[in-house]
């Protein structure tokens, strides 16, 4: 026992110490990433207030270091705080507003009072720019008259009128939209917002994965101090809602807010309903098996999500454009077989290895469950 738990605490030093390697890397690469994306037109506000005198190299600085702001971010409400900061120098007014189950619920803003000022609002998204940039999953440029008119009403409209929705998408969901405005001052810089939008997005989904790594990490750790023990495979990747730090105003509160809260902001319904009306005896396909095999399957799962995920993750852009033109693979090929590769070397001879978990998870996250995505060339 005592030599299992020394073993622990040197995986776990060993693991934070590449993770405090390797972190300050992959923020540059992703900067880079975001920048090399850039419009040239990012370069200079769209609008900008009388006198304001800004410089093309000067925003260039500043989007840099927006985008070192958001990364700098530990937590899910760090890194949503610090979009809000610093979109506050692209758009006079904005705000953010949580998604679940189809409805959009206020969290914070900038420009628009108190930064609770919009808490809890109720943001229509069946209709107007809301709508489009939830649906479609893409910035939508307005007028304020296309707006929510219960949002006009209490929050009054821009100078010039001009307004956008941006969604925020993790998992391949819109977990947030985000309002802005040019306010008083006219200011309102889409293509920077939008730049600050998907590296916030990007930075998430790493902050998520880490979690994840470090959590198969411990849990690996510690079966070497039991025997291993059959549990139900994860169907939904936890993501903690950042958004809810205290109940809605209009619901009573039963007990403090938690620092952390554990609610889901990546709701997937149909995964939900499925795990509710199956059966107990459903709940883990292993079962049957030894506990080591049924380990090592569940593993294999996890390995294979958390590749798929970096797939993703890396190339948000080619696999919309895949979905829409069903040729995902021949885009994806490279990524997608070097994967394949690092997966088969790590599971390829082991009893895992007949569940193909690689190949499902391509199809499940990448290709939505639609083969005919993926186009010709794709093995079946």
């Amino acid at each position: 026992m005592a030599d299992s738990k020394q073993l622990q605490q040197i995986v776990e030093r060993a693991v934070a110490q590449v993770f405090d390697r390797q972190l300050p890397k992959l923020q540059s690469e992703l900067v880079e990433r975001v920048l090399a994306d850039l419009p040239a037109a990012a370069a200079v506000p769209v609008e900008t207030g009388a006198g304001s005198g800004v410089q093309g190299s000067h925003a260039h600085i500043n989007l840099v270091q927006a985008i070192a702001s958001i990364h700098a971010g530990t937590t899910q409400k760090e890194i949503l705080r610090a979009l809000l900061e610093a979109g506050s120098a692209y758009g006079s007014r904005i705000a953010l507003f949580v998604v679940k189950a189809g409805a959009a619920s206020g969290w914070q803003s900038r420009g628009l009072g108190e930064d609770d000022a919009v808490k809890d609002f109720p943001l229509d998204l069946t209709t107007g720019p809301a709508a489009h940039a939830y649906q479609n999953r893409v910035v939508a440029p307005a007028n304020i008259a296309e707006m929510d008119r219960r949002f006009v009403k209490q929050f009054g409209g821009p100078a010039n009128e001009q307004v956008m929705v941006l969604p925020l998408v993790l998992k391949d969901k819109v977990a947030a939209v985000l309002y802005a405005d040019g306010g008083a001052e006219g200011l309102l810089d889409g293509p920077s917002l939008e730049v600050l939008v998907l590296t916030t997005s990007a930075w998430l989904e790493v902050t998520s994965l880490r979690k994840q790594a470090l959590k198969d990490i411990a849990d690996a750790s510690a079966s070497m101090d039991r025997p291993p023990v059959a549990s139900p495979v994860q169907t939904v990747s936890s993501f903690s809602d950042p958004f809810a730090s205290a109940p809605p105003k209009h619901v009573a509160a039963k007990a403090a807010p938690e620092p952390e809260p554990a609610a889901e902001v990546v709701e997937v319904a149909r995964a939900a309903s499925a795990a509710a009306s199956a059966p107990a005896t459903a709940a883990d396909p292993f079962a049957g098996m030894s506990a080591e095999d049924a380990d090592t399957h569940r593993k294999a799962q996890r390995f294979a999500r958390l590749l798929v995920d970096e797939i993703k993750l890396y190339n948000q852009a080619k696999v919309a454009e895949g979905r829409r033109n069903k040729d995902l693979y021949d885009r994806l090929k490279e990524d997608i077989e070097k994967s394949r590769s690092t997966f088969q070397k790590r599971y390829g001879t082991t009893a895992a290895a007949s569940g193909d978990y690689f190949q499902r998870e391509v199809l499940r996250s990448l290709a939505e469950d639609d083969t005919s995505v993926m186009g010709a060339n794709f093995r079946k």
